[in-house]
């Protein structure tokens, strides 16, 4: 070995041990490690960057977009309503969670996924005062075996397939080439993973989130009502059905007189102004 691959391995494996030790972010660590071998000149000045338009990295940011897009859609709230359906026991959530992304990244990118079922996680695990952690490996175990079973779900799979037919001068693989090994493989995983498996992560809590930070409990705001609102015409008691969160009408404002405690079927006016008492998620809604 020549003096150069010595040292990019010593620079590999340093990264890696801190990778380990855990007490740095791992992009600090990854840039850290860039800039010295660029330092060093074992990679190219040229070429330093590069890496960051690679597809990968690409797709990972837009899965962060697609992410953040699908929490602010409302889907994230339609499945993790019916997440709710599974009860408050941990392993009935993790059932549902692991089958439903299992399924989704056979045929889908198991990032996208994954993407989609990230945020539904966190937000059901808030909910019942869990630890998302519990969630979030089975998670990307989940999203790792089912992109076994199909040809589309992994991008290993589609590379093997394309080089397959054109190097061995065969017919590339198919769509459920892969599903007899790949489906028993993933079978097995995610049945280990729900009676096993989960009871092994680490429970570790991380940081409050923004809504946390306050009581959000007993967070009271004023939402108005303008000529365009569908709630002109409809009672109080249309809007706090429309979540099914608890909301306190505290008071109601109209033209400068206020009405404390309003009866659930006062009917709403353009230009009143509502004074609720509920969470900033439920207020959002």
């Amino acid at each position: 070995m020549t003096g150069n691959q010595i040292l990019i391995f010593a620079i590999l494996i340093g990264m890696l041990l801190n990778f380990i030790w855990g007490k740095w972010r791992y992009d600090l660590i990854a840039l850290i490690t860039l800039i010295v071998a660029t330092i060093l000149n074992l990679v190219p000045v040229d070429m330093a960057f590069s890496g960051f338009g690679h597809p990968a990295v690409i797709t990972v940011a837009a899965v962060l977009v697609v992410s953040k897009g699908m929490m602010n859609s409302g889907i994230v709230d339609v499945i993790a309503k019916n997440m709710n359906k599974a009860g408050d026991q941990v392993i009935k959530q993790l059932i549902f969670m692991m089958v439903a992304v299992t399924i989704s990244s056979a045929f889908m990118n198991n990032i996208g996924a994954l993407a989609i079922m990230m945020p539904v996680a966190i937000r059901l695990a808030r909910k019942n005062n869990q630890s998302p952690s519990i969630f979030l490996m089975p998670l990307a175990f989940g999203s790792l075996l089912g992109g076994l079973v199909t040809l589309v779900g992994t991008p290993p799979n589609i590379i093997i397939s394309s080089y397959r037919g054109n190097a061995l001068n065969v017919e590339p693989f198919r769509m459920f080439d892969f599903a007899p090994v790949g489906a028993m493989v993933a079978l097995v995983g995610v049945l280990f993973i729900m009676i096993i498996g989960w009871r092994l992560i680490p429970e570790r809590k991380g940081g409050r989130s923004r809504e946390e930070l306050f009581e959000i409990n007993d967070y009271i705001t004023e939402l108005h009502i303008p000529d365009t609102s569908e709630m002109v015409g409809k009672t109080i008691q249309d809007l706090v059905s429309v979540t099914e969160e608890d909301v306190i009408v505290v008071s109601l404002i109209r033209k400068g007189k206020t009405f404390p405690a309003p009866s659930p079927y006062r009917i709403f006016e353009s230009g009143d102004t509502v004074i609720v008492e509920a969470a900033t998620d439920t207020i959002k809604k």
